[in-house]
């Protein structure tokens, strides 16, 4: 009988569903995922860089650890591989951010017991947005639809923050701002440039070829009405 090997081992989780996949995920949530990965991917375009949606996460070698799964996963300086699950340590380290999008059946535990979890996990910020209108009632509780949580270095542990004053916040490993946007979380840069996706910086690119286009046709066409009123002909100095 072969010996599993520490990267080869047969989880449980990774061929059977947790509790949160039979929960499945509403069209909302699944849009706002979606639409956060294209911002990320096209963000670290340049850097090496892993983003998994829905990934399982484990720690221990125990073929039945029941993984975490956060909606978004961020793990800079390791590239995306063909594997079925990442076990931290093994396939590179833990996520070093990760978004969770409020659902109504797993709301209370994004916010209550996942903290805990992802700083067990090592994860170094920790998101979690309700794109619900109205909100979930925890949300509204708390008078807020985006929290986070980031890791202290003086105890390695996750810590609450506190939004601000404007309701956004600064994600460091992002290197933007946290803006909520009724069913969408957006971000934005330091100049408070809107952060974009591959889609929406390809059609801004068209809109600034067309802008500086027709800046240079009003360009030549005053200088023809110049050249009009002076009596010379503009073709005659083509």
């Amino acid at each position: 009988m072969i010996e599993q090997t520490r990267d080869d081992i047969d989880y449980y989780y990774d061929s059977h569903p947790t509790e949160e996949d039979l929960m499945g995920e509403s069209w909302l949530n699944a849009e706002l995922v979606d639409y956060l990965k294209s911002v990320v991917v096209w963000l670290f375009r340049e850097q090496v860089c892993a983003i998994y949606k829905n990934f399982n996460f484990y720690q221990t070698t125990a073929k039945d650890e029941h993984p975490l799964a956060p909606d978004l996963a961020i793990i800079k300086g390791v590239t995306r591989g063909p594997i079925r699950s990442w076990r931290v340590g093994v396939h590179g380290p833990a996520p070093q951010v990760v978004f969770e999008i409020a659902s109504e059946k797993t709301w209370v535990r994004d916010l209550t017991e996942k903290p805990a979890a992802y700083s067990e996990l090592g994860v170094e910020e920790y998101y979690a947005y309700d794109p619900n209108d109205p909100p979930l009632f925890e949300s509204r509780r708390e008078g807020q639809q985006l929290f986070g949580w980031r890791r202290d270095p003086s105890t390695g542990l996750l810590r609450k923050l506190s939004l601000r004053s404007d309701g956004t916040l600064w994600s460091p490993r992002l290197d933007s701002f946290l803006v909520p946007y009724g069913a969408y979380l957006r971000l934005y840069d330091r100049s408070w440039q809107l952060r974009l996706t591959e889609a929406e910086a390809e059609v801004e690119a068209r809109r600034a070829a067309m802008r500086l286009a027709e800046a240079e046709a009003e360009k030549a066409r005053t200088f023809a009405d110049k050249l009009h009123s002076l009596g010379i002909d503009p073709e005659q100095l083509i």
